[in-house]
């Protein structure tokens, strides 16, 4: 086993691809924990304590759910509309005829769920941001209509940030890049 690993280091093209993998994630890691201002890290943490659920999702998103970070959502945005255009392929016929044109298919596929990554990113930052709202503790402070257009902006960004590295990763070919970022959290 360690034989094969230094024969593996010893190909400089394949030595370059672990390390920027490698550089990926701990990028992934270091921006999970970058919070987003104006949160209570204290009321926070308890509120995390309290709820089995939300700590199963912060798991899944790295540990920057509890931190309420940049990356907060974690690639969750990019898995539901995947899902979602797996099962749209099976229903509209356009879509499955698109998905089996090769190459060019696959990557409209992509494409579309890039596309609809998005909208699931502000859906989904504006529901974790109403569900915080709702502690007994304060965690969010006073937000405004601005303050929370900026923390959905932020949330959003993150998500695509995330993906982007992922596709990053994955045209190393070393894995599935979405995989490893889910992985690395």
């Amino acid at each position: 086993m360690i034989g094969a690993l230094a024969r593996i280091w010893n190909i400089p093209d394949l030595r370059a691809k672990i390390l920027f993998v490698l550089a990926m994630l701990v990028i992934f890691r270091l921006t999970a924990n970058i919070p987003i201002p104006g949160v209570n890290p204290d009321n926070l943490k308890a509120f995390f304590q309290g709820n089995q659920l939300l700590g199963l999702m912060n798991i899944f998103s790295g540990g920057g759910l509890s931190n309420f970070s940049i990356v907060a959502m974690g690639v969750a945005p990019y898995i539901t509309a995947s899902i979602i255009l797996q099962l749209l392929v099976m229903i509209i016929p356009r879509l499955e005829a698109l998905q089996k044109e090769g190459e060019y298919g696959r990557q409209k596929i992509n494409q579309y769920t890039r596309f609809l990554t998005v909208p699931l990113a502000v859906l989904q930052s504006y529901g974790l941001i109403a569900l915080l709202r709702q502690s007994p503790r304060p965690i969010l402070g006073d937000v405004d209509l601005f303050t929370t257009g900026a923390m959905i902006l932020t949330l959003t960004a993150g998500t695509v940030f995330l993906m982007w590295i992922g596709e990053l990763i994955s045209e190393q070919k070393i894995g599935n890049g979405i995989s490893l970022l889910i992985f690395a959290g």
